[in-house]
């Protein structure tokens, strides 16, 4: 069993039900993100499962320099900070550099470190000590177990709030897979596991200037993810995919989430009743 922790009013780990966070990839505008944190939180309300709102207020990694990056840091925390301030909600995004860490920590529940930077010690060090739940992207490149070193920094640096989420692992060329192993290999380092159902369904620099996705395999992957008994599911998730500025092709279309959160939700209960 994992460790619990708490999230503004949110318990993950443990043997606590499924937690979504979920959101549009990136800040699109205030008016989108709040409207996109409202569909989901009366949509999470309806199947009384707990959500953390996600969205980027930067994507540094973009497969092309005329990419949609997002507003920035500064505009970002912003409006975040009013999504958190007007719907209750906890929120997550991604820091990319030390000296985003202080003016994020002052907003952010969690602090979401990317999966390219997973193993950058000094990131590490910084987010562990802004006293905020610190949730880890495991690297592309990364096998399973070297998450327990990943989480060792942290723990070491004084935080052991720790979240380890699932991406998928290089597989040939623009193309991931996700090995199921990994859920338990990571769960027996004692932290709360997430899986990244949509990011691991993406093809990075498939489309050339931007990454592809099969969105159609997000289903499957979720539901078998949720079988293994993880802690948390992520999701991007957007009223329009198609429209997205970021990461559409992977993304799930809000009108199609109830049925599946439904689904997954039944998985959960069978999986942690049964390890009651």
């Amino acid at each position: 069993m994992t460790r619990e922790i708490s999230i503004g009013g949110i318990k993950i780990g443990g043997n606590r039900p499924l937690v979504l966070i979920a959101g549009p990839c990136v800040i699109e505008s205030e008016e989108a993100t709040l409207r996109h944190a409202e569909r989901l939180l009366t949509i999470c309300n309806g199947l009384s499962l707990p959500l953390i709102f996600k969205a980027s207020y930067d994507k540094a990694n973009r497969t092309s320099i005329g990419a949609f990056r997002g507003p920035g840091l500064r505009e970002g925390l912003r409006i975040l900070a009013k999504v958190k301030q007007s719907l209750g909600l906890p929120v997550l995004s991604d820091i990319h550099s030390i000296e985003q860490v202080a003016p994020a920590a002052e907003v952010l529940d969690v602090l979401q470190i990317p999966a390219f930077l997973c193993r950058q010690t000094d990131l590490l060090i910084a987010a562990a000590r802004s006293g905020r739940v610190i949730n880890v992207k495991k690297g592309q490149f990364l096998a399973p177990w070297d998450m327990k070193n990943v989480a060792g920094k942290l723990a070491a640096s004084g935080n052991e709030d720790i979240i380890l989420t699932e991406r998928g692992v290089s597989f040939g060329y623009n193309n991931l897979v996700v090995d199921m192993r990994s859920f338990p290999v990571m769960r027996s380092s004692g932290y709360p596991v997430v899986f990244d159902a949509t990011h691991s369904v993406q093809l990075p620099g498939g489309q050339g200037e931007s990454s592809g996705g099969q969105r159609e395999f997000v289903e499957y992957l979720s539901r078998a993810a949720v079988a293994t008994g993880i802690d948390g599911i992520f999701m991007e998730v957007h009223e329009d995919p198609d429209k997205a500025l970021c990461d559409g092709p992977n993304s799930i279309p809000l009108s199609e989430l109830p049925l599946l959160l439904k689904k997954l939700r039944a998985i959960d209960a069978v999986v942690k009743q049964a390890g009651q």
